[in-house]
């Protein structure tokens, strides 16, 4: 009988899936839109998995005999999930950890590592208290006043804790790879972090300057982008410069709330209603 909420729950999430995100919305409206269909599947599973193993595989439930492979189905799927986080937290702490080998220095009004790179890079890297990397390539390429639009695009990563919450959409999109829009979610939701970060950058220094930075890192190879990292120059949203130079250039956008999609959250609670039914 347990097979039963598991189908439910996968051909749940695999529809929600089907939606498109509409580009046409405001940036707020799609980031709510995109954090949604990202999160809500995958939680469901995991919610779902959870209701039936504290049920357990003995009982009935609506008066149906409970069999032992909803129970396997479920745990295996919490296994591998918490195995996509330990491997996740070893490569986020092993990428924390190198931050010791690079020199501190101060640039501009900020304390940063220097990395000895000759390709323009800059990217905030940690978890919750994350530290400013930038290459002597950076410091080379670009002058006082693109290099403090540089930082201040950095530090809006620090004040979203972009670094700390995108290691837990990335946890998100290791173990649902398999259900569609996975990937193309996640890339909307990395160059959404980006047109945050360059708005909120903006604020503090002129975003002609921030978008010929832009323009500055376009012309260098991407680089890869590790696990606690939060970069201007995310290798994943290359292919996406003008989509951030145009936001830049575009008036400011009044913040809208995606309210409805509040409500929808408490879908996650559905699969805890089916206890009681277990005898």
């Amino acid at each position: 009988m347990h097979l039963l909420p598991i189908l439910i729950a996968v051909l749940f999430a695999w529809s929600v899936r089907q939606k498109p995100i509409a580009q046409t919305k405001q940036r707020s409206q799609r980031w709510y839109e995109a954090l949604f269909l990202f999160l809500f599947p995958s939680l469901l599973l995991l919610t779902t998995a959870f209701a039936i193993l504290y049920m357990g595989c003995h009982g009935e439930m609506l008066g149906v005999k409970a069999g032992s492979l909803g129970c396997v189905i479920s745990a295996s799927w919490l296994l591998f999930a918490s195995g996509c986080l330990i491997q996740l937290a070893y490569r986020g702490n092993r990428s924390i950890r190198q931050l010791d080998a690079y020199r501190q220095t101060t640039v501009g009004n900020t304390t940063a590592r220097i990395l000895d790179l000759e390709l323009p890079y800059s990217a905030q890297v940690g978890f919750w208290h994350s530290e400013l990397v930038v290459s002597t390539g950076l410091l080379a390429t670009l002058d006082e006043q693109h290099l403090t639009a540089v930082i201040a695009h950095e530090r809006a990563h620090l004040y979203y804790r972009d670094t700390f919450w995108f290691f837990w959409l990335g946890w998100i999109r290791s173990f649902s790879f398999w259900l569609p829009g996975t990937e193309s979610l996640w890339q909307e939701l990395l160059l959404l972090r980006e047109l945050r970060a360059d708005s909120k950058a903006a604020e503090e220094v002129d975003f002609l300057l921030l978008a010929e930075s832009l323009l500055t890192f376009a012309k260098a190879p991407l680089e890869p982008c590790g696990v606690c990292q939060a970069n201007l120059n995310h290798s994943d949203i290359g292919d996406r410069l003008e989509e951030r130079i145009d936001s830049l250039l575009a008036p400011r956008e009044s913040a809208t709330g995606g309210r409805w999609h509040n409500w929808l959250w408490l879908g996650l609670l559905l699969p805890l209603f089916t206890i009681p039914l277990h005898s």
